[in-house]
């Protein structure tokens, strides 16, 4: 009876655990604001689990700033038409998205278009 017991507090532990380690979209990112848009050069495709990050370096002035979007899990881009190539290093790309709650250069991805206004992940008309 005992060895069950234990059995099933490690068995919750290890589930609660999981659970929190997976984030609200609500939390972190502001659906009431306005949307925001950016246009860099990739320097980073992550095409992993549980969400995809893309990295941006963005023009400012004489300086560059980075911007980072979390995307779907791998399976949902898959889905709709993305791969691990659908991006390299060194492309122009637009982002649009929610930005970060926390105001920080991290938002989270609604569309990326290719300097062309192609969508990225959508086949070609």
């Amino acid at each position: 009876m005992f060895k069950r017991m234990v059995t099933g507090v490690a068995l919750m532990l290890v589930l609660v655990g999981t659970v929190r380690a997976h984030h609200s979209f609500a939390v972190f990112f502001d659906t009431d604001a306005q949307l925001v848009k950016v246009t860099g050069v990739v320097r980073d495709f992550q095409f992993r689990n549980p969400h995809g990050v893309i990295t941006v370096v963005v023009p400012q002035g004489h300086d560059e700033i980075t911007w980072r979007a979390e995307t779907n899990s791998p399976s949902i881009l898959r889905r709709r038409g993305w791969t691990p190539d659908s991006l390299h290093v060194g492309d122009k790309v637009t982002l649009e998205g929610w930005r970060a709650r926390d105001g920080s250069r991290y938002m989270r991805l609604k569309t990326a278009r290719l300097p062309d206004g192609r969508i990225v992940g959508q086949p070609p008309p």
